[in-house]
Formats: structure tokens, sequence, C-alpha cells
């Protein structure tokens, strides 16, 4: 069993395509006359002063990735570094400096 649509249906429907699909007669052609599609000397430049920027950041990018380090393990990234402060034990604060802290405090409630 096939489908067809009727032919009251199809022939709106390729009438309205054909006029749809034709150019425009009135002389104007959107923009693309005679010299459409052609480029300037202007974009070369601009396309050759992009390239020399994309040269420029990928060098600098180049420099700034040979910085980061190749693991953010906390482990691995400074151990050597981090050890020392780790272990050092804090010196005891004397009571003398203890005191005008306290007495500031009870002055500002």
């Amino acid at each position: 069993m096939s489908f067809g649509m009727p032919a009251v249906a199809v022939v709106p429907l390729t009438a309205s395509a054909l006029v749809l699909a034709q150019q425009p007669d009135s002389g104007d052609n959107g923009g693309q006359g005679e010299d459409f599609g052609k480029s300037s000397p202007v974009g070369l430049l601009v396309l050759i002063l992009f390239l020399i920027a994309v040269v420029f950041l990928v060098r600098s990018m180049s420099k700034h990735l040979k910085k980061v380090p190749q693991s953010f393990d906390k482990e691995e990234a400074g151990s050597a570094e981090a050890e020392p402060a780790a272990e050092a034990e804090p010196e005891p604060v004397p009571a003398a400096e203890k005191e005008p802290d306290a007495a500031a405090a009870k002055k500002s409630d």
C-alpha cells in the first residue's frame, strides 16, 4: 500500500516553491554585484596581523606553561619546603605578651 498526496495539495506547493526560488528582477542583486566575493589588500593586511598576533600569543603561552608544575599533588609539589614548616613546633608565647591583648579586648567591650 503506497501513500500518495492528492493533486489538490501538490499543485499549490509546487507553484509556491517555483515563485519563491526565482531571483528578483528589480536590478538589486542583494549586494552580489560585479565585485562580490573579491578580497582587498586591506583584508590581506588584517589577516597577516592576526597571524602575527597568534604567533606571539602561542610563544607567550608556551613560556607560561613551562612554569607550571608537572603535578599539583600536595605530596610531590614542594614536599621539601612543606616538611620543615610542618615539623617545627610553635614557640610558646610569654605571659607578658598575652596580657596587653587581653586588656585591649576588655577595653573594647
